[in-house]
């Protein structure tokens, strides 16, 4: 059993050393989260849900001053007390020696649990606590002496290496100098020996100089004995380009006049034989087949043909011409601003005066390969328009209909593409670059 309580009060910011308080604060904070809420202090509930570090380092005042005016809460705290340091608060009632517990748990726990003669014990342990306190910062000082005095004997000992260290090193730079001097004295030596090599060598040069522009001058006297014969060899190759102009002149009037003379027999015969107009066209099944299942690959991109709007014109001028439009090659090209669906009606309306005046047979390849819909447009007279299939680009469905014409007849592709042009020209058709038939259709 507790002695009865003094009824003497102690003032935690004044009586009690600071380890004393700061200990008495952090076992109350330890035993505040274990307490009932009923037995918790109103100004104390807030910062009971915290841990126990944070409730002494933020609310230690609090707890004070609670503990010294409210005895029911520092019982309840003794009670918590007793359970975490029972032996020690056993050898407190008992009023038994303490001499190895640490002083500043006596001092606390004889504040909390206020044992009989425990102000006496609370000073006389914050005595002892404030001695062992002195002790050891007086051992710390003398520990901090001794490592100062052995930091000097070390750097005392280091400034005397170093000493000798730079004696040493002085009497190196002495010797280095006397060496340096005698290597001074042979690179002298050897820079007279080298001044007297560039003046002969600048001799050598003058006269290496000397052979130099004489070959320089022969050099140049019959570089313009070349010249001269380059001219009278340049007048020779254009007067033999002239010929050769007037040769091909002459060779081209041949061809012409063999030509007129092979359509006169050609529809001649046709009377004769009385041979009924050709009715369909072999692009008519390549239109078919693609309806139906397009082709099976797919190609690349290209450069530019011929952009001359006259030469477009000559070709569709051959009888029973085929006119092949890769369609958004030409479109892309000519009016790019334009929506796919305007560029479409824009270049179906400018072949149909086209076609009324050449009389070709036109088909206009759109490329649909990625596409299942197809677009609905105003096909002119005369006009054919195919989309692709889906999955096939509108290069192969051109191919197709290259290769479905009959070796002779006249087949014209307009495109851009050099892949599609390089195909197509190995087939027999002649090519025209897209821009020669957007200029062509400007002046219809």
């Amino acid at each position: 059993m507790t002695a009865p309580e003094e009824v003497d009060q102690v003032d935690l910011t004044a009586p009690l050393a600071d380890v004393v308080r700061a200990r008495v604060v952090s076992l109350a904070a330890d035993a505040l989260g274990r307490l009932e809420t009923d037995h918790l202090p109103a100004s104390l509930r807030r910062v009971a849900s915290f841990a126990p570090a944070r409730r002494a380092r933020l609310a230690a005042p609090q707890i004070a001053a609670v503990l010294d005016l409210d005895q029911d809460f520092r019982r309840h705290v003794a009670t918590q007390v007793r359970t975490q340091l029972p032996e020690l608060c056993q050898a407190l009632d008992q009023a038994r020696p303490t001499r190895t517990a640490d002083p500043v748990d006596v001092a606390a726990l004889a504040y909390l649990l206020r044992p009989e003669g425990w102000v006496a014990v609370v000073a006389t342990a914050s005595e002892a606590a404030e001695s062992q306190r002195r002790a050891a910062t007086g051992r710390e000082g003398s520990e901090r002496v001794e490592r100062l005095r052995r930091q000097l004997e070390s750097a005392t000992e280091e400034l005397k290496s170093t000493r000798r260290r730079h004696r040493d090193q002085l009497a190196a730079l002495k010797a280095e100098n006397v060496d340096l001097r005698h290597r001074l004295g042979d690179a002298r030596a050897r820079v007279r020996a080298a001044e007297e090599a560039a003046e002969r060598a600048a001799a050598g040069l003058q006269e290496v100089t000397s052979s130099a522009a004489a070959q320089a001058g022969e050099q140049e006297a019959e570089l313009r004995r070349l010249r001269a014969r380059t001219e009278v060899l340049e007048r020779d190759l254009r007067g033999l380009r002239r010929a050769e102009r007037a040769e091909r002149d002459t060779e081209t009037m041949r061809a012409r006049l063999l030509l007129d003379t092979l359509l006169e027999t050609t529809q001649g015969l046709r009377r004769e034989l009385a041979l009924p107009a050709v009715e369909g066209s072999p692009a008519d099944a390549v239109e078919a087949h693609v309806a139906e299942q397009g082709s099976d690959g797919s190609s690349g991109q290209g450069s530019l043909s011929s952009e001359d709007p006259v030469f477009l014109d000559q070709l569709l001028g051959l009888p029973r011409v085929h006119l092949v439009v890769d369609g958004y090659n030409v479109t892309k090209t000519a009016w790019p601003e334009l929506s796919l669906e305007r560029q479409r009606d824009r270049l179906l309306g400018g072949l149909a005066p086209l076609v009324a005046r050449s009389g070709a047979e036109v088909t206009v390849v759109f490329d649909a390969a990625d596409s299942v819909d197809r677009p609905l447009v105003n096909r002119p007279r005369g006009v054919r328009v195919l989309f692709s299939p889906p999955g096939v680009i509108a290069d192969d469905v051109i191919r197709e209909l290259v290769a479905a014409e009959p070796r002779g007849r006249p087949v014209v592709v307009v495109s851009s593409d050099q892949e599609v042009a390089r195909d197509v020209a190995r087939d027999g058709a002649r090519v025209a670059a897209s821009p020669a038939l957007s200029r062509l259709l400007s002046r219809v």
